[in-house]
C-alpha cells in the first residue's frame, strides 16, 4: 500500500479549481484516456499579466487529481514567467511528497502547464507532444521525454523512468532501449576520469583501507554489473562487506532467477576480482 500524505489526500478528496473555464485564454492538454491518465488545464490572464483564474479536468488516479489540484493553486496569481519555472518536483513537494510510483502524475502536471503557456503565447492548439522518436509504444513516450525526465530528476534506473513517465511499464519491450538512453546520459554527464575504476592499491602500492574497499566494490557493482542486470529487469544491492565477504541482495527479476548463483560467481565475483581484490567472496543475502 502506498503512503499518501494528508495534504495529498486533502487535494484528492477536496480538489481545488476543478471544472471548466468558458472561452479560456489558454488550454493545455496532455496524456491519453487510452493510457489511463489525461489532464486538461485552462487559465485566464488578467491585464497585469498574472494568471487570474485556472481550472482543470483530469482522468486518472488520486495522485493525478491531487497533482492537478496542487498545480492550479501554485500558479494562481503568478505571471507566466513565474509559473513556467515550476517543476514536477515542486508539485510533489507542495503535496508533501508523492509515492515514487506516482511521480508521473506530477510530470503530467508540469507538461500540461507548459502546453497551456505555449497555447497562450503562440495560439497553437494541437495536443502537446515532445519531439523525438517513440520508444515506448504502449504509452507513446519519446526518447526526448525520457531524456528530459531523467535529467531533471536525476534518474538512474529503468524502474525510476517508469515511475516518472510510464515508459517501460506496459509490455516491457522497450526496457533495453530505456537502459541504453540512461547509459548514454551517464556517459555524457560523467567526465572520463571519473568514469574509470581506479584501484588505489595499484595506484599507490599500499594496502586499501576498508572505506576504500567498500567504495571500490560499490563503484564496480554500479558500473560493471548493474547495467547488465537492469537490462534484463534485475538489479543488485550491496548489503555489507565483512572482511573478504561481500554480501549482496538480488533484486527484481534476478531475485527469482534460478541461475542467480551462477550470476554471482561468474559475473559479480569475477568483476570484483578483476577490479578490487582476488580474495573477495560474494554471498547472497536470502530474505
Amino acid at each position: 500500500m502506498w503512503d499518501y500524505t494528508e495534504t495529498l489526500k486533502d487535494h484528492f478528496f477536496n480538489p481545488r479549481n476543478a471544472g471548466v473555464i468558458e472561452d479560456p485564454d489558454a488550454v493545455g492538454e496532455v496524456g491519453s484516456l487510452a493510457c489511463g491518465d489525461a489532464l486538461r488545464l485552462m487559465f485566464n490572464v488578467s491585464n497585469d499579466g498574472k494568471i487570474s483564474d485556472v481550472k482543470f479536468q483530469t482522468f486518472g488516479c488520486g495522485s493525478a487529481i491531487a497533482s492537478a489540484s496542487a498545480l492550479t493553486e501554485m500558479i494562481k496569481d503568478k505571471t507566466l514567467e513565474e509559473a513556467e519555472k515550476i517543476t514536477n518536483q515542486d508539485i510533489a513537494e507542495f503535496l508533501g511528497g508523492l509515492p515514487e510510483q506516482k511521480m508521473h502524475c506530477s510530470v503530467m502536471g508540469r507538461e500540461a502547464l507548459e502546453a497551456a503557456i505555449e497555447n497562450y503565447r503562440t495560439g497553437a492548439t494541437k495536443k502537446h507532444e515532445l519531439e523525438g522518436n517513440v520508444v515506448c509504444t504502449c504509452f507513446g513516450v519519446t526518447d526526448d521525454e525520457i531524456k528530459r525526465v531523467a535529467q531533471e530528476n536525476n534518474l538512474k534506473t529503468v524502474e525510476q523512468v517508469t515511475n516518472y513517465c510510464k515508459a517501460g511499464g506496459g509490455c516491457g519491450g522497450c526496457r533495453g532501449d530505456i537502459e541504453e538512453i540512461l547509459q548514454q546520459l551517464q556517459r555524457e554527464t560523467v567526465p572520463p576520469t571519473e568514469n574509470r575504476i581506479i584501484n588505489p592499491v595499484k595506484q599507490k602500492n599500499r594496502p586499501m583501507t576498508n572505506i576504500e574497499k567498500i567504495k571500490l566494490i560499490q563503484q564496480t557493482l554500479d558500473q560493471q554489473v548493474r547495467p547488465a542486470l537492469q537490462a534484463d529487469g534485475g538489479d543488485i544491492e550491496l548489503i555489507d562487506v565483512v572482511e573478504n565477504r561481500v554480501i549482496v541482495a538480488m533484486r527484481g527479476m534476478c531475485a527469482r532467477c534460478q541461475v542467480s548463483e551462477f550470476t554471482l560467481a561468474d559475473v559479480v565475483q569475477a568483476k570484483l576480482h578483476e577490479f578490487v581484490s582476488d580474495d573477495l567472496i560474494v554471498e547472497e543475502l536470502k530474505t
